[in-house]
């Protein structure tokens, strides 16, 4: 069978997300490291967004579809439970994600620290953003309270698809603060941090 290519930049967490399922699987992968917008993630993605894949013949872009197919097709545990209920509640996990956590976490507060310009990060802006900074944080932190998984008693792409994001996170000061002073969230994330799959993939 032919060898899987997972195309993207390390920093990214997307590209990030599912080089931890591929671990997690013990799939034999590729990283090609290439940025968003060069010619190897163009000829997949119509937009030029990483991350992307190649498995022989088979080109797929967008991590949802990416993870899903990695899932399917190869051995090992399953990062989307076979249970219907627990299927639905990660999806449900990974929805809110990529569609508003990422957006409020990583492109409204993150950015402005990892992509400061010589002025240093825009005050106003990260203190604008706080609240919902704060919000997210704690969504995730009752969600983990339990057990320290966002779904059922084990790791799964729900965790898998969070963990990129609250690693940077942890490194910045004001979200940092928030996961320090939440005992739930911190252990969770300690424990994440000490799988081989996520150890093996910090950018």
């Amino acid at each position: 069978m032919a060898k899987v290519q997972i195309i993207g930049a390390p920093f990214s967490t997307y590209v990030r997300v599912c080089r931890i399922v591929a671990e997690e699987k013990v799939i034999d992968y590729d990283l090609v490291a290439v940025a968003p917008h060069t010619p190897a993630v163009d000829a997949v993605h119509p937009l030029g967004k990483i991350p992307v894949m190649r498995h022989g013949d088979l080109e797929l872009f967008e991590s949802r579809a990416i993870v899903g197919y990695l899932d399917r097709v190869f051995p090992g545990p399953r990062m989307i439970p076979e249970d219907p209920v627990a299927a639905a509640k990660v999806e449900e996990w990974v929805s809110l994600v990529n569609t508003a956590l990422d957006d409020v976490l990583i492109r409204k507060y993150a950015v402005l620290y990892l992509f400061a310009k010589d002025g240093g990060p825009d005050r106003a802006r990260i203190d604008a953003i706080l609240p919902k900074v704060e919000k997210a944080l704690g969504l995730i932190a009752a969600a983990v309270a339990e057990n320290g998984y966002l779904v059922g008693d084990g790791f799964t792409y729900a965790d898998a698809n969070i963990a990129p994001i609250l690693h940077y996170l942890a490194k910045l000061p004001e979200s940092g603060a928030m996961i320090e002073a939440s005992g739930a969230l911190k252990a969770a994330m300690a424990a994440h941090a000490a799988r081989p799959s996520v150890a093996k993939t910090v950018p």
